[in-house]
């Protein structure tokens, strides 16, 4: 298994369990918008070193899901500004350009530290 993304929460918006809900929380680099740092789970800026894909696992604190579908600008947004929305719906397709969808389980609750990863 390679590892082709890897980063830690460093900081949390205060409403990021605003899309709980909708079964979704949102990813973003350190540079992130001041109009969406409160929506947000933030991490440093990590290089990836290779492309997103169906079939490949997202690790979220050591627990396993599989990705279900790739948007058309997650890789990019990933890649440029460390954005990602993260669905656990466990569609086909991805409903926006910048997320992935990953297995219909319990949405987690990240922390300050909490570590993410895909794997493929």
């Amino acid at each position: 298994m390679s590892t082709i993304y890897a980063n830690k929460v460093i900081d949390m918006g205060v409403n990021v369990e605003a899309f709980m809900d909708e079964g979704m929380f949102i990813l973003f680099g350190d540079i992130v918008p001041d109009t969406l740092k409160d929506l947000c789970y933030i991490t440093t800026m990590n290089p990836m070193t290779g492309e997103l894909a169906v079939g490949q696992k997202l690790i979220i604190d050591g627990v396993s899901y599989e990705i279900t579908a790739v948007g058309s600008l997650a890789q990019k947004n990933l890649s440029a500004m460390g954005h990602l929305t993260i669905v656990f719906n466990e569609a086909a397709e991805a409903g926006l350009p910048g997320s992935i969808c990953v297995e219909a389980k319990p949405v987690p609750t990240l922390l300050v530290g909490s570590e993410i990863s895909i794997v493929e």
